[in-house]
């Protein structure tokens, strides 16, 4: 998916339409991920450099970049509202990684 294209959908959604599932608390927890971070980031994406769309099971993979060699990836699910499956930390050479 065109990443303009995402972005605009992300900006129809606020702050209170952004739910996160058990599984992203916890994994946030453990990764030692903010959730307020997730939460401006989803809300401000001018980090979103990748979406990656998976159509059959209604999932986006979104790469949020940090630095040169950190990134966090979000599985997102959009509905009436943003439902963050979950969130990854990605500490490498992203950028080869997303060739």
């Amino acid at each position: 998916m065109e990443i303009e294209k995402f972005k605009e959908k992300l900006s129809r959604y606020k702050e209170q339409d952004i739910v996160f599932t058990s599984h992203a608390e916890i994994r946030a927890l453990h990764r030692d991920i903010n959730l307020d971070e997730v939460k401006q980031n989803i809300l401000n994406p001018e980090k979103l450099i990748k979406v990656i769309d998976d159509e059959n099971r209604g999932r986006y993979g979104c790469y949020f970049a940090k630095s040169k060699v950190h990134c966090h990836k979000y599985v997102l699910v959009l509905s009436s509202k943003v439902i963050i499956v979950t969130v990854i930390n990605i500490n490498r050479d992203w950028q080869r990684m997303l060739k």
